[in-house]
């Protein structure tokens, strides 16, 4: 057989907090920062729709063995709801359906947000990216296909009412993962007797990851001609923050890169299954991520997930 074809690209390895333009789908997004990094792989952690903005972590190299580890976590939103009108796809992108005059109060809005906060179920919009057989909702709904509905639980934490202009309702959320904003918005339209749809919509938080640390497309594009790229980047741990922390020591760093257990050392319970995330201690003090291990009933944390030997910090001649 043939030697393997080597990777096109750099072997980058670290995460990107992209602030996605309006107008462009996240695959798209992703491809423009790998192309800037010259990366070998990428990958994000959860697709914005074209309309929506803001916080898109786009993982490289090895960050994209831990990009699941987000798919699950909480996300931030801030909204702006025009109300009296409703949209086929409840976004400024579809066709208005239908128009409403807008007799409600700040009052009105404010009584009615509790409501849709905590645990409920929700029917999203034909036109989201949600999957039937393989292929996105809106590909049916484009084509006049019927599909199943699809009902989903979620978890609205929390609306806080920023402000309300004219018919322009202003929102901050805070949800579980698979909340479709369009069908809150869409929703609480309906509520209030007027109804409503997305105007604008920005993600301003993933799991607990800094949003004031994202850049631009364009940011990015002067970086690269700088030569500044690389130290954009960030560790791949913080993709893996709601995991608890175990520090090991570069002895065990080594049987765990080489696919062999570590003891628990954890201060705290932890049940057969967990995940933890593991870290040594560098030459210099620092820390140094090696990966994530699941408890096994031997009571030891298991390899789950590591970084590539060659991504560690550590002399190699360390972990031999």
């Amino acid at each position: 057989m043939g030697k393997a074809r080597p990777r096109k690209g750099r072997p980058v390895c670290g995460v990107v907090f992209l602030d996605k333009p309006k107008g462009m789908s996240s695959n798209h997004a992703l491809q423009r920062v790998k192309r800037l990094y010259n990366a070998q792989k990428a990958g994000h952690t959860g697709a914005l729709d074209p309309l929506a903005t803001g916080l898109l972590p786009v993982c490289l190299g090895e960050a994209t063995k831990f990009s699941q580890y987000l798919l699950d976590a909480d996300k931030s939103y801030r909204v702006e709801a025009t109300l009296g009108v409703r949209t086929t796809t409840s976004d400024a992108e579809g066709e208005e359906v239908e128009r409403k005059a807008v007799n409600i109060t700040e009052d009105d809005i404010r009584e009615k947000l509790p409501e849709f906060t905590g645990k409920q179920q929700q029917t999203p919009s034909i036109y989201s990216a949600l999957k039937h057989e393989g292929r996105p909702l809106y590909y049916y709904a484009r084509r006049g296909i019927e599909v199943p509905q699809k009902i989903r639980e979620i978890n609205i934490h929390s609306i806080e009412f920023i402000q309300f202009n004219g018919n322009v309702l202003e929102l901050q959320v805070s949800c579980s993962k698979g909340t479709y904003i369009r069908t809150l918005i869409d929703d609480l339209g309906q509520a209030l007797g007027c109804g409503a749809h997305v105007s604008l919509l920005h993600r301003n938080g993933v799991a607990d990851l800094n949003a004031d640390n994202m850049l631009t497309i364009e940011q990015l594009e002067q970086l690269a001609e700088a030569g500044e790229l690389d130290a954009q980047l960030h560790s791949v741990d913080c993709l893996l923050h709601a995991l608890p922390e175990q520090k090991i020591s570069r002895a065990e760093a080594r049987d765990l890169l080489h696919g062999q257990p570590v003891n628990n050392c954890l201060d705290r319970e932890v049940a057969v299954g967990d995940q933890c995330r593991m870290w040594s201690e560098r030459i210099d003090g620092g820390k140094e991520f090696i990966g994530v291990g699941a408890l096994r009933d031997d009571n030891r944390f298991w390899p789950k997930r590591v970084l590539a030997l060659e991504f560690c910090e550590f002399s190699l001649d360390d972990l031999k």
